[in-house]
């Protein structure tokens, strides 16, 4: 068959689309919706890659965290300036902030900045001014008591929810202990990353499958959305084969309609897209927000969807005309098929099995794994479901038929059209499916990616950390009276030598109140004045602790803070004689700090160490019936030392590109999900719409609504269930097949793969409760009326 009779017999198929009166344009609008969606989240799909640069683009522009030494820091001049981290954190919204000085007029200005802020000036960014000027956000308002003098342009935030300000400074200093930074210019200097870090092939492959997973559902019911409309299209290309028509133009014809379709589809989908652009840019999904401009789709990717959705609409069509023969006086599917071969249906998983059996066992040891076999295995596999389900559902149905009345209109129905069921439910198996594999491989490897902090948030609940040295009674004063704290420990460290410079012996002290000491020791007893030295040191080569204890004997003359080398600072040298009630402790194993063996309380040391003493934390313990506890801490310390910092105590830490990658996985789920239940509507309600009639014929011969819906319901339970057995089957076969390839124990979280096919089963139940207005509206006698 030559191009032209193609060409002309898909263009006749398309006019009967659009051409068809009230059915065809329902059609049309059915298919469109279907399809629209999917393309719609194909099109965001293909903006990810400019997503990613842009956000990328951003933070090296913007990056300002590089640590240098003050004897290799720039020379001050008309182009430096001084910066220094003030992040801070609002409940669970991180925020980022800087304190600026220039030092000259060629200062470069902060990205997104028109001009350096004075002192006691702020710009912000637009989604904080908005935060600064809501309701309950005086705690807020407080800690950055700032003017805002202009806001952050978009060229300076990654996102357009990220709260970010750079305020004016005035005196800032530099020093090797110091947060504060001179630098010429924002960006990562030339001399880092001279060797690029190397990736880690189980978070590439990760990636990899994600988007596979993410994928291949849309795929798939962007394929069941062209085929809305099947039963009836079919008999009305019965009358084309009354006019001469023969088999083969009949089913190009059937193509030229699903293509229209699908052309409307694309349509569709870039309003779609266009709109979710616009309103992904004002809105935050789990943490993470966009610019508009970020989400321009990649004109090579976007034109391969404008070309593979109307392909793919054809092919589909005409593989599913090949099991339909449409005669003149009919169609003959509405006979008894004969039953589906399962053999060839086995190829696509077995298959996947096989690309992937050559990655068994690679870990992360090995090198990248490679992207074409991955893909291509996980792809075939989730591929499988679509060609298994069909076989499945059949094979089970035909074997089902006594129950109640409800029971057995919904078997027969399945026994009549068991592809249409099978095509409904294919979406969400593949998306269980992936869903639970996708678990599986995050779960069994989180312990390589999830470590142990070794704190113990019951403890302890927050952290600070300060900037210079701060007199330890003026901090425990300043924190015994916040709103939310029950209790603060506070910590200084110094360092003494048995000579004034360049000690033989030289050490760490850790000085503390009675209170603050117990947490780092088991104190016998102690009062102010007591000195206590512990026997264990962890991690040091004296793991007894002998040498050190051997040098603080009591009535030894020691030098805090003594001096060293040629170092420009001189210390402060200050004499100590070790008091004679020094005592030997056990330090506990649960220790605040264990870096420090000797343990000094304030009314031990001479007053002129005062100044020698640097503050090693507060360590805070908060009391919960204060939900805004937090916040009233990191008040108290941005009025102390705004440029200290401010953490809470966690009892793990995880690796930030795998929390990123479980993130994007997470978003992408959302709208997966979304587009699963929006689906499964259209495609419901078209399913609905072509049994109008059989439905109305039922009620106005006394068959109960009740019933109807009921047979409804079991027409949606039985294919969804036996979708989702099988989706957990493959997904918890790929998910095993995955962890051998990372080389991690396979374990079952049956905890996960039950709420996985249970998040598929309540979109399905959702979607089935969104139909039942329309059903019973379906019901009314009305709707034997035909034009």
């Amino acid at each position: 068959m030559n191009v032209r009779q193609w060409a002309r017999d898909l263009v006749m198929g398309a006019r009967f689309a659009v051409t068809g009166g009230r059915e065809g344009w329902i059609r049309m609008t059915l298919t469109g919706v279907g399809v629209g969606i999917g393309v719609a989240l194909l099109l965001l799909c293909t903006a990810l890659p400019n997503v990613f640069a842009a956000r990328g683009r951003v933070e090296e522009a913007r990056f300002d965290n590089t640590f240098v030494s003050s004897d290799k820091a720039p020379p001050k001049g008309d182009g430096t300036f001084l910066i220094a981290d003030t992040d801070t954190s609002w409940y669970d919204d991180d925020i980022r902030g800087r304190l600026v000085e220039p030092e000259g007029a060629r200062a470069p200005l902060p990205p997104g900045v028109a001009a350096f802020p004075g002192k006691g000036e702020m710009v912000v960014s637009p989604a904080l001014e908005d935060l600064l000027a809501s309701d309950g956000a005086e705690l807020l308002r407080q800690r950055l008591p700032y003017r805002i003098t202009g806001t952050i342009g978009e060229s300076g935030l990654i996102g357009s929810h990220e709260l970010a300000y750079y305020a004016g400074a005035s005196g800032l200093r530099t020093t090797d202990a110091s947060p504060v930074h001179r630098l010429t210019r924002y960006g990562r200097p030339d001399s880092s990353g001279t060797e690029s870090e190397k990736s880690d092939p189980v978070l590439l492959l990760m990636i990899l499958v994600v988007f596979v997973v993410l994928l291949t559902p849309v795929a798939v019911f962007i394929a069941a959305a062209v085929r809305f409309g099947g039963e009836r299209r079919d008999r009305r290309l019965a009358a084309l084969r009354l006019v001469g028509s023969d088999s083969r133009m009949t089913r190009r014809i059937a193509a030229g309609e699903a293509l229209a379709g699908a052309l409307l589809g694309l349509v569709v989908g870039a309003g779609f897209f266009l709109l979710g652009r616009q309103t992904l840019g004002s809105t935050e999904v789990l943490g993470v927000s966009v610019w508009p401009s970020y989400l321009d789709p990649s004109p090579v990717l976007a034109a391969l969807v404008a070309v593979a959705v109307p392909v793919a609409a054809v092919l589909v069509t005409l593989l599913a005309m090949r099991g339909v023969v449409v005669e003149p006086l009919g169609v003959v599917r509405a006979t008894r098929q004969r039953p589906r071969r399962l053999w060839w249906r086995l190829l696509p998983p077995l298959a996947g099995l096989a690309m992937l059996y050559p990655l068994v066992g690679k870990g992360r040891e090995n090198g990248d794994f490679n992207k074409y076999l991955v893909i291509g295995g996980v792809l075939l596999l989730l591929v499988g479901i679509t060609a298994l389900l069909p076989w499945v559902v059949e094979a089970v149905v035909v074997r089902l038929g006594r129950g109640a009345l409800s029971w057995q209109l919904a078997v027969r129905r399945l026994q009549l059209s068991s592809g249409t069921a099978a095509r409904m439910v294919n979406g969400i198996a593949v998306a269980v499916a992936g869903a639970i594999a996708l678990q599986m491989l995050f779960t069994g490897t989180q312990s390589q990616y999830v470590k142990a902090t070794g704190q113990d948030p019951d403890r302890v609940q927050m952290q600070v950390d300060f900037s210079d040295r701060k007199p330890l009674s003026g901090v425990e004063r300043a924190f015994s009276g916040t709103k939310g704290v029950r209790a603060a420990v506070a910590l200084a460290i110094s360092q003494y030598g048995d000579s004034r410079r360049d000690p033989e012996n030289t050490n760490g002290l850790t000085v503390g109140d009675c209170t603050a000491l117990r947490e780092l020791a088991a104190l016998p007893s102690c009062k102010d004045g007591d000195v206590f030295v512990t026997r264990t040191r962890s991690g040091y080569t004296d793991p007894d602790n002998s040498a050190e204890i051997a040098v603080v004997k009591p009535g030894r003359r020691l030098y805090i803070d003594p001096s060293f080398g040629d170092s420009t600072e001189r210390g402060l040298e200050t004499p100590w004689t070790v008091p004679a009630n020094v005592r030997v402790v056990d330090a506990r194993k649960d220790s605040l700090g264990d870096s420090n063996s000797l343990l000094v309380t304030p009314a031990a040391l001479p007053a002129a160490a005062a100044p020698a003493l640097y503050s090693a934390g507060v360590y805070l313990r908060l009391d919960p019936s204060v939900p805004a506890s937090r916040e009233y801490v990191r008040n108290v310390v941005a009025r102390i030392d705004p440029l200290a910092h401010t953490y809470g105590w966690s009892a793990t830490e995880e690796d930030a590109k795998y929390a990123s990658i479980r993130t994007g996985l997470f978003v992408g789920s959302a709208f997966v999900l979304a587009l699963i239940g929006a689906s499964l509507l259209v495609s419901q309600l078209e399913q609905l719409r072509e049994r109008r009639k059989l439905l109305s014929a039922l009620v106005a011969f006394g068959t109960r609504r009740r019933t109807l819906s009921l047979s409804v319901l079991w027409q949606t339970a039985l294919p969804v269930g036996l979708g989702l057995v099988l989706a957990a089957t493959v997904g918890v076969t790929l998910g095993s097949v995955l962890l051998k390839m990372t080389r991690t124990p396979v374990a079952m979280d049956w905890s996960s793969v039950l709420t996985m096919t249970g998040v598929g089963a309540a979109v399905v139940a959702v979607v089935t409760l969104l139909s039942l207005p329309p059903l019973l509206r379906m019901m009314r006698p009305e709707g034997l009326r035909t034009e």
